[in-house]
């Protein structure tokens, strides 16, 4: 667009710390952590890994909930084992142990997409006896981890349009180990909606975000799906009318009027 200024994105520098550090501390690989699935074919079915990284023998179990995403950013789950066969449901992996999970769908025939969250779940182990006579509490740690599920019926199209998109400072979240929450930064908040059959993954798109910064200077920052995957993970928005608002960082302080956001293929 001729005059229009590109800003770089440089966005939420402040995740990358948090998973570092969640990743760290985890007794447990599972991979993927985006499945997507259909309800009949050869998609029906999906193969989950779980990798034990501890020193010791990991016991663990499965189960799957449903997963409803909320537009204030918070998710509700209902338990929900029946609708998949999951094989094996259980295990016991020894030190650098895998084991690859089944999934099967067996939910019956979708109208929209469903989101599932599948739990591995760490299970708890007989501790050995204090032999020295103390009463000191033994504490075991136990850790869980989440694959996202996405089931759709064949042939489903998202169909995501942009409800609003302003200016909004950006809230970074308190650091894991505890401290004073940080200092708000510039950035985005954009809602959008699918009223489509299918869900969207609104991260592997590129974001084209037009507008005018604080001194009125018109100009385009554009966000990859690298960019995203910091900031809004998978970007998911459910099917039949999912609406989400997502926050990001950005390095762009805008001004108040409406912004113009368009998605293209990376």
């Amino acid at each position: 667009m001729h005059g229009m200024t590109r800003w770089p994105a440089r966005i939420a520098a402040v995740f990358i710390m948090v998973g570092a550090l969640a990743t760290g501390l985890s007794a447990m690989r599972v991979s993927p952590m985006v499945v997507e699935m259909e309800t009949t074919g050869g998609n029906a079915t999906a193969r989950v890994e779980v990798q034990n990284i501890n020193k010791s023998n990991l016991p663990f179990e499965t189960r799957v909930t449903l997963a409803e995403f909320k537009n204030d950013g918070t998710i509700a789950e209902t338990a929900k084992d029946e609708d998949f066969l999951v094989f094996p449901p259980q295990g016991l992996l020894p030190p650098n142990g895998r084991q690859v999970m089944r999934l099967q769908w067996v939910g019956g025939a979708l109208e929209e997409s469903r989101a599932y969250y599948l739990s591995v779940n760490q299970l708890p182990v007989q501790l050995e006896e204090n032999t020295e006579g103390g009463a000191g509490a033994q504490v075991q740690v136990l850790y869980n981890m989440k694959a996202l599920v996405i089931v759709a019926p064949p042939g489903a199209q998202p169909d995501v349009s942009v409800v609003s998109a302003r200016a909004e400072p950006f809230q970074p979240p308190a650091p894991p180990q505890g401290g004073p929450v940080p200092e708000k930064v510039p950035g985005i908040a954009v809602t959008l909606r699918n009223t489509g059959k299918r869900h969207a993954m609104m991260s592997g798109l590129t974001w084209l975000i037009d507008g005018k910064d604080n001194k009125g200077t018109a100009g385009r920052l554009i966000l990859t799906p690298e960019d995203l995957a910091k900031g809004i993970g998978t970007g998911y928005i459910a099917a039949g009318g999912g609406e989400r608002t997502f926050r990001i960082a950005t390095n762009v302080i805008f001004g108040n009027e409406p912004l113009t956001v368009r998605f293209q293929q990376p």
